[in-house]
């Protein structure tokens, strides 16, 4: 459970460790912003930045064009600060973390030009894609070459574990593209094998940007392994709202259509809930939905994830998800960095985009 109201504040700030300098102020967690945690981390976000304005560089100049227009294309830039903040709040004091942080960025940004591909998708933050302007195959290659570029960054790292951790992440994730192929178009995708998707598809990426933080500070397998658990719950968190917002969001604010999720016959969470809950008509009618794909009968089906409680459901699930984020972090020194982590957990969940 969260801590009760006003708990947080009545910590008192850490005392400057004399090896490392004195800490950066902080909000306490409960008042603290999303901006506030960005601001905690600035000038490590700031060479990120221009590390991937830098290796996004090629001789090929669609690379170039197509690279620069994704990744300057907005999002919360949640994975590679996930990256800055577990180092920090590890106690890390050297610059991998700035290499690595951008590698993580690199491999979400590849994943994303594969996905919009492969779901034929036309707009992404409320911008054309890239497959939209640039064409399928263009995507895919310039989703690859960002892989390949990942892969040769973390090599300069010089870290097995580093190599091995983002390995196993990839292969990961490449299993849960395959696997929500499949759920397409299946109304009867289980929540159990739908909560596996996301763990492959969002939330191992999460956790591998939490690991490597605890990696390059050098924690012991045990405390690596709580790190990293945050990072897990917190993708888990963070994707089943995500499904929330799919049809309880604002379209200005999400960039997205009601219902884009049903549209291209995707079963998540709402729809799975409701389907189980509703009645034989509305089973029949959601079910339908997604063999077929489109928007055709949303609204039927919204009465049937309003009736059914599927938000509040979905969003309960990401409660609890985030809540095991922030007592996975229990064991870490009480610093503005931990603090920060334990406040984007909360953000996770209470945002509306």
């Amino acid at each position: 459970m969260w801590p009760p109201a006003g708990a947080a504040s009545r910590i008192p700030a850490p005392a400057p460790d004399t090896n490392r300098g004195s800490w950066p102020l902080a909000p306490p967690v409960l008042l603290m912003t999303i901006d506030d945690i960005r601001a905690l981390v600035a000038d490590d976000m700031r060479a990120v930045d221009r590390l991937i304005t830098d290796r996004l560089r090629s001789d090929v100049a669609l690379i170039n064009q197509l690279g620069a227009y994704i990744v300057g294309g907005g999002g919360k830039r949640l994975r590679p600060l996930q990256v800055l903040l577990a180092a920090r709040a590890c106690g890390y004091q050297g610059q991998a973390h700035i290499q690595l942080a951008a590698v993580v960025e690199f491999i979400h940004t590849a994943t994303l030009l594969h996905d919009d591909v492969v779901d034929g998708s036309e707009l992404r933050r409320g911008r054309e894609t890239a497959n939209r302007l640039w064409g399928n195959e263009a995507s895919v290659l310039v989703g690859d070459f960002l892989y390949s570029r990942a892969f040769e960054m973390m090599v300069e790292v010089g870290s097995m574990d580093v190599m091995a951790v983002m390995a196993r992440t990839t292969n990961t994730i490449a299993e849960g593209e395959v696997m929500q192929l499949l759920n397409v178009n299946d109304p009867d995708t289980t929540e159990e094998r739908y909560m596996h998707v996301i763990y492959c598809k969002t939330a191992t990426l999460f956790e591998a940007a939490s690991r490597l933080g605890a990696i390059l500070s050098g924690l012991e397998p045990e405390p690596q392994e709580r790190i990293a658990t945050y990072g897990r719950q917190l993708g888990t968190a963070f994707q089943l709202v995500d499904d929330a917002l799919d049809y309880a969001g604002d379209t200005g604010a999400t960039g997205k259509n009601v219902g884009d999720d049903l549209a291209e016959g995707k079963p998540t969470m709402p729809l799975i809930h409701a389907m189980r809950n509703g009645t034989p008509e509305q089973a029949a009618l959601i079910r339908k939905a997604i063999e077929h794909g489109g928007r055709g009968q949303i609204e039927g089906i919204m009465d049937a994830i309003e009736n059914t409680g599927a938000i509040t459901y979905t969003r309960a699930l990401a409660q609890q998800a985030a809540s095991e984020a922030v007592a996975s972090l229990q064991s870490l020194p009480d610093t503005p960095y931990r603090r920060a982590m334990e406040r984007l957990a909360r953000f996770s969940v209470e945002r509306a985009y």
